[in-house]
C-alpha cells in the first residue's frame, strides 16, 4: 500500500487498477444513461446552483449534469490522477480537488447538492463513517447515494480482487446517523434497460431538515 494512503482501497483506486478504469469507462452512451437517470433525481429537488461529486473519475455524470443544469457551479473530488487530466478536459470550468476522499480538503464551500455514484461500494468499511459526515457536512440541501444495494452489509469479490466491493443500506446508515435527514425519493436503474442502461444502482435523494 502506498505511503500517503489510509487503505488499501485508496491506493487500489490511485494507481494501475484505477487507470484501467478510467479506460474502460469512456462510453459516449453512459453520458445519456446518466442523463436519464439524473434528470429524475434532479426533478426531485428545487434551486440547485452547486453540485459537488465525491469519486467523479472522468466526469461522466457531472457532464450529465451540466446537461440539465448548465448554470450550475461543479465541483468534484478525485484520487485518481489520470482520471482528473481526462475531467478537466471535458468540464475545464469544474473545480477539482484531487486527492482521496478521506483526506479532503475543506476549503470547498457549502453545496446545493452533493451526490456520490459507485464509489461508497469501494471505501472500506471501517472509513464509512468519516465520509458520511464528509457529505452531510457539505451539503446545504440535498445528499445523493447512488451504489449498490443490500439490506445488510456483503463484500462481493470484484474482477477477481478481494475486499474491494461491499454492499450495504448506505442511505439508511445516513438517516440513522443523522436525525434531520429525510428521504425525498429513491429509484432502480436496470442494467437491460431498453434505453438507458446502467449498472444495477439505486438511488436515494436525502434532504437536510434541520
Amino acid at each position: 500500500m502506498q505511503a500517503e494512503f489510509k487503505t488499501e482501497q485508496e491506493a487500489f483506486w490511485a494507481g494501475t487498477f484505477g487507470n484501467e478504469y478510467v479506460d474502460r469507462n469512456k462510453n459516449e452512451h453512459l453520458v445519456s444513461s446518466n442523463i436519464a437517470l439524473f434528470a429524475k433525481i434532479l426533478a426531485c429537488t428545487e434551486n440547485v446552483r452547486s453540485v459537488f461529486e465525491f469519486g467523479a473519475n472522468i466526469g461522466l455524470n457531472l457532464i450529465a449534469i451540466k446537461h440539465l443544469l448548465p448554470n450550475a457551479v461543479l465541483s468534484a473530488v478525485e484520487i485518481n490522477k489520470k482520471a482528473v487530466a481526462e475531467l478537466k478536459k471535458v468540464l475545464k470550468e469544474v473545480i477539482v480537488y484531487q486527492q482521496s476522499i478521506l483526506d479532503f480538503s475543506w476549503d470547498a464551500p457549502s453545496q446545493d447538492l452533493v451526490f456520490i455514484k459507485g464509489v461508497l461500494i469501494h471505501i472500506n468499511p471501517d472509513m464509512l463513517s468519516q465520509v458520511y459526515q464528509f457529505l452531510y457536512r457539505l451539503s446545504k440541501r440535498y445528499i445523493c447515494i447512488v451504489e449498490y444495494y443490500n439490506p445488510t452489509p456483503v463484500t462481493v469479490s470484484y474482477r477477481g480482487h478481494e475486499d474491494r466491493l461491499f454492499k450495504r443500506d448506505f442511505a439508511g446508515e445516513m438517516m440513522d446517523k443523522y436525525n434531520d435527514l429525510r428521504l425525498v425519493n429513491y429509484g432502480f436503474v436496470y442494467h437491460r434497460d431498453l434505453n438507458f442502461p446502467l449498472d444495477d444502482l439505486t438511488w436515494f435523494l436525502l434532504e437536510k431538515t434541520g
